[in-house]
Parts: C-alpha cells; structure tokens; sequence
C-alpha cells in the first residue's frame, strides 16, 4: 500500500470515534462537504483541485489523502493537478515547493488503476 492510502486509512477509525463522540456537529461537517463539494457553477473536479491547493497551504496530509483520492474520481486530469499545484507554488513559495509534490504523487498513487485481487 502506497502512502496516501496508509494515511486516509490511519485516518478511518479515529474519524469513525469522533464521528461517534459528536454526531451532530460531524453531520453539520458533512452535510457542508457534501454541499460545498456538489456539482454546480464550478464543476467538482475543479472543487476538488482547490481542495488540493488548500492542502499545500495548510501542509495536510489527510487533506492531501482525500482530496488526491476525490479529485481523481472526479476526473480530474494529470495536467490539471500539476497547473493547480503551479498556483499553489506560487501563493505558498517555499514550504508549497515541498508539499505541491506531495500532493502530485499522492494524485498518481490515487489515479493509478487498482491493481486486480488475485484469486484465492
């Protein structure tokens, strides 16, 4: 497994007991997410690759783990992460010079197909 899917998945259960501990609040978060990340004059892939710059700005790698994995699904492209991560570059100098390139390996680990189960 590579390392952004170690992160999202040391992040599971931890994210499972504080959504325990505080299930309205965490549904008030959700339902945020849900709508701010919806289709709508922005397309969620391009919601997704703000959510990426984000990530480099405020160095998070479960950001960066969620959104690489999200933004992959929504389609977003190669060439769309790195023009994002330009702009995060830009804004964020250099401490950005060192989480833009986290975030484009996390985008390919996630945009690369599944490898396939071997049967047992």
């Amino acid at each position: 497994m590579s390392h952004f899917h170690e992160v999202a998945n040391d992040l599971r259960q931890p994210t499972r007991d504080l959504r325990k501990a505080i299930p309205e609040t965490w549904a008030g978060f959700a339902s945020l997410h849900q709508s701010a990340m919806a289709e709508g004059a922005l397309p969620s892939r391009i919601k997704e690759l703000m959510a990426l710059v984000i990530g480099v700005s405020e160095h998070c790698d479960g950001c960066v783990a969620y959104h690489a994995r999200a933004a992959a699904a929504a389609g977003a492209t190669e060439e769309e992460v790195a023009e994002a991560l330009g702009v995060a570059l830009l804004m964020g100098g250099g401490p950005a010079s060192v989480w833009a390139p986290r975030v484009f390996d996390a985008f390919r680990e996630f945009a690369q197909p599944a490898a396939p189960v071997a049967a047992s």
